[in-house]
């Protein structure tokens, strides 16, 4: 098994999420701010929501990393086991 890709594939997939939740993030931002210019008079609604959004987005951020955390404990785990079944020399009868 080769545990080079997987260990790239962990990362990337990390690195993707937090990207995805940043950039989300970002544009809920920029736009509740301009909606609250637009129409100040609903701006505690539009907070509100923006902040509710925030919070989902985050949840669903760290709950990939969270599963990028356990794939790779799951590849820590068999890396052991492959090291020994590459490495074995047979003996001699």
């Amino acid at each position: 098994m080769d545990f080079g890709l997987g260990y790239i594939g962990i990362g990337i997939g990390a690195g993707l999420a937090i990207l995805g939740a940043g950039l989300g993030i970002g544009r809920i931002g920029g736009q509740a701010v301009e909606g609250m210019s637009r129409q100040p008079e609903v701006a505690g609604k539009i907070q509100t929501a923006m902040l509710i959004s925030a919070a989902f987005i985050e949840g669903a951020a760290l709950f990939a990393l969270v599963i990028a955390f356990q794939a790779g404990g799951a590849l820590n785990k068999e890396l052991p086991n492959s090291i020994k079944s590459h490495t074995a020399v047979e003996q001699p009868k």
